[in-house]
C-alpha cells in the first residue's frame, strides 16, 4: 500500500500545472489545487491581502501535497476507511470533493448496508464500509471505481461542456475515465468499444 504522500505526489503529478480552462466549473488551477480552494483555506502565496488566479500561479507542488494530504485525506477522514478503498477515494475527493464519498455511500447502500449519502465520513460511513470491506474483500475497491466511473459518464450526459474530459476527440477514453480505471483491475475496464457505445449518444 503507497503511504499518503505518495499518494499525494501521483495526485500532484496527474493534475499538472496552471490552467484555467472555461468549461471547467472550478476556475484558475494548479497541481489541481482552484482559487476557491486557496480562498476557503484562506492560503496568500503572494503575500497581498488579496486571493486571485496569481496565488494559484504561485502554488508549488509540495503545498499542493501538503493541501491534499491535510485537507482531501485527513480532515475528511479518508484514513479511517478501509485501506483498500483510500488511493481511489483520495484521488475522487480531490476531483470530486465531498461527491467521491457520496458515490461510496450510495455504493454501501446498494451492498445492503444503512448509510446517510450525505458526503461525510463519519462512524456510520467507517462501520459499513469495513462492514463490506470484510464481505467483499477483493472487490470493494473495484466497485468503487466503477461507480466513480459510472458518475463521470453520467456528469458528462448532463454537461456537454464536460464530455471533453470523459472522451478524447478522436472518441477514446478521456481523463476521467482513464484516471477512474487507474483504481480498477484490468479485468473491468471498458474496452475502446464499450466505451464508444457508452458514449455515441453524444454526437460528434
Amino acid at each position: 500500500m503507497r503511504d499518503v504522500r505518495q499518494l499525494a505526489e501521483e495526485i500532484v503529478a496527474r493534475e499538472g500545472g496552471y490552467v484555467n480552462d472555461p468549461d471547467d466549473p472550478g476556475g484558475a488551477t494548479k497541481y489541481g489545487v482552484t482559487l476557491a480552494t486557496l480562498r476557503r483555506l484562506g492560503i496568500d502565496k503572494t503575500g497581498d491581502g488579496r486571493l486571485t488566479e496569481a496565488d494559484v500561479r504561485r502554488l508549488t507542488r509540495a503545498d499542493a501535497v501538503e493541501i491534499y494530504m491535510r485537507h482531501y485525506y485527513q480532515i475528511p477522514k479518508i484514513d479511517r476507511l478501509p485501506e483498500g478503498l483510500r488511493p481511489s477515494v483520495f484521488d475522487m475527493y480531490v476531483n470530486a470533493g465531498s461527491n467521491a464519498v457520496k458515490i461510496l455511500q450510495r455504493l454501501l447502500r446498494q451492498m445492503g448496508q444503512w448509510v446517510v449519502v450525505d458526503g461525510v465520513i463519519g462512524p456510520q460511513t467507517i462501520a459499513a464500509a469495513e462492514v463490506a470491506e470484510a464481505a467483499a474483500p477483493s472487490h470493494l475497491a473495484d466497485a468503487y471505481g466503477i461507480a466513480r466511473r459510472n458518475y463521470y459518464y453520467r456528469l458528462a450526459d448532463q454537461r456537454p461542456a464536460s464530455r471533453k474530459y470523459a472522451r478524447r476527440r478522436d472518441g477514446g477514453k478521456g481523463g476521467w475515465i482513464s484516471r477512474a480505471e487507474e483504481f480498477i483491475s484490468p479485468r473491468y475496464h471498458l474496452s475502446d468499444d464499450e466505451h464508444r457505445k457508452r458514449t455515441a449518444g453524444w454526437g460528434a
